[in-house]
């Protein structure tokens, strides 16, 4: 489980991996204050502040659709942190948070209403984002099942992050290859799909996805 943990990401690399500004991770891992039913409570840093760990980085995918939601960062910051009172573990990266946001609505509805709070007013519609996010997800057996494996473009979309793969850059599935070394290959042939193949031995629809994915990540940065 160390590997799920242990900071891995820079911040500028989680951001672009998520589509957040590194400012924002920034904000988000080095930990903050807030004053929550009367107590001041505080969200832990992680132990280097400037890293992300795998499980960071499935927690920055709900901030980040918390805030394309107009959800401001401190609601979201007592929401999860609610969330994680409840759930346990330590980590948001658990199935119980993507698997269905009206559950979540449910288990936090007897004790305290933040995530209630938060997607009442209009905003139910971030339950059914969430759960298909979910779907990119595969997640380790109970009892505690953490995520284990992030496919970006989905399961049959070629692309996967595995923090034991590739130190935890995006690859091909099933073949270690990284998406960037790839999409580099591809430049210095001068765009040409076949010299790739043959180079790592890989099909055209892999060489594409893997070019599509560097490609959108170079348009959110």
């Amino acid at each position: 489980m160390e590997r799920y943990t242990d900071p891995a990401y820079p911040a500028a690399e989680a951001g672009r991996l998520v589509g957040l500004h590194p400012t924002r991770v920034h904000r988000w891992v080095k930990g903050y204050r807030y004053r929550h039913a009367g107590t001041v409570r505080r969200k832990t840093p992680t132990a280097a502040s400037s890293y992300v760990s795998f499980f960071e980085l499935i927690e920055l995918l709900l901030v980040k659709q918390f805030l394309d939601h107009g959800i401001s960062l401190q609601r979201i910051r007592k929401a999860l942190s609610e969330a994680e009172s409840i759930v346990g573990g330590g980590h948001l990266a658990q199935r119980v948070l993507f698997a269905d946001g009206n559950e979540i609505f449910l288990r936090v509805q007897g004790k305290d209403n933040a995530i209630m709070h938060l997607l009442s007013g209009g905003q139910w519609a971030i339950a059914a984002v969430i759960e298909e996010l979910g779907k990119q997800i595969e997640f380790f057996g109970p009892p505690r099942e953490y995520a284990r494996l992030w496919y970006p473009r989905g399961q049959d979309g070629h692309i996967v992050i595995n923090p034991i793969v590739s130190f935890g850059n995006p690859s091909l599935i099933g073949r270690g290859i990284t998406t960037a070394n790839i999409y580099d290959l591809f430049v210095a042939e001068g765009n040409n799909h076949q010299a790739v193949e043959d180079w790592w031995g890989i099909t055209r629809s892999e060489v594409t996805a893997a070019i599509e994915f560097e490609r959108s990540l170079e348009a959110q940065a």
